[in-house]
């Protein structure tokens, strides 16, 4: 019987980290909607208003969960706050490009980004990190570039808004992998720093523009709930990432964009030329092939472990 509750406990944990993680990407995939709702604000003042409500709700979340400490020890160093000035100036492009392909009827060309982001980090590794590839990654990286070939000389305009997206969101990711500070306290600092311009922009443009923000209801209550939209997600991700293997988490992140793309082709009414469908065929087919290949490898190690063990 004694033997019996560690295993218990483990399926509870599993449990939670996947709750948590379908959380996670469930939100991240009905964001074209919610910024939808917002359609006839400008972009700038959506990103602005997301930092600055994010940066409040980020601060009584640190108080709450009594994350203070951990939020001094990350200031004080350097190379953290050096880390996080870079990544700060990451999202920030990159959550301004995802807005403003939203309101201008690019929902596609922003889940594609989304799609080709697994692949970018695996470039990033190779490029920047030294790692190797193997013969099954350079078949799925291959498959992905010609796939934004394909679409670079069929439906051209829009091809920057996925690469903006795919290597903003990995070089973003590659500096929170080396930054020395945790999830929480390390998005409530990017969101600090950017308060100073989210402010300032927000200043320069109700003295040359009418702001969205106060001009109706709708409007209003979305912007206010934009730090929500950002943190929340944000967490359940943070949650799932220590409870849930990463080969796992890996495929789960594969929601966000197929929801994106079905919202695309579905309620935005976005047309799929044939360049389109012929590069997401070659860049499904490079996920495929790369996340089976990522979780055989997983397997097999678990299994080398466990008979070791």
């Amino acid at each position: 019987m004694a033997r019996a509750d560690p295993p218990a406990a483990s399926e509870r944990l599993d449990r939670n980290g996947l709750l948590q993680g379908f959380g996670a990407y469930g939100l991240w995939g009905l964001l074209p909607l919610y910024f939808w709702l917002l359609k006839g604000v400008d972009a700038g003042e959506v990103v602005a208003m997301r930092v600055l409500w994010s940066v409040a709700l980020l601060g009584v979340l640190i108080l709450v969960l009594r994350r203070g400490p951990a939020l001094a020890a990350a200031l004080r160093s350097r190379r953290a706050m050096g880390f996080l000035v870079i990544s700060a100036a990451l999202i920030s492009v990159n959550w301004l490009v995802y807005i403003w392909a939203i309101h201008h009827n690019h929902v596609l060309e922003g889940s594609l980004g989304y799609f080709l982001n697994p692949l970018v980090n695996v470039l990033l590794g190779v490029v920047l990190l030294r790692e190797r590839l193997g013969v099954v990654q350079i078949i799925a990286v291959a498959l992905a570039a010609i796939g934004v070939a394909v679409l670079a000389l069929g439906a051209g305009q829009g091809i920057w808004i996925s690469l903006t997206l795919a290597f903003t969101f990995g070089f973003y990711g590659l500096v929170r992998k080396v930054a020395p500070v945790e999830a929480l306290e390390g998005l409530a600092i990017e969101t600090a720093i950017l308060t100073p311009v989210a402010a300032g922009y927000l200043f320069w443009l109700s003295g040359h523009a009418a702001l969205g923000f106060g001009a109706n209801q709708q409007w209003t209550i979305a912007l206010v709930l934009s730090g929500a939209a950002t943190a929340v997600p944000l967490l359940l991700f943070a949650g799932a990432a220590r409870r849930l293997p990463y080969s796992m988490l890996g495929l789960i992140q594969y929601l966000a964009p197929t929801m994106q793309f079905v919202l695309a082709i579905t309620f935005f009414g976005e047309t799929m030329t044939m360049a389109h469908a012929i590069c997401f065929a070659l860049i499904w087919t490079g996920l495929i092939i790369y996340a089976g290949h990522s979780v055989i490898s997983a397997r097999r190690r678990r299994l080398a472990e466990a008979h070791a063990a």
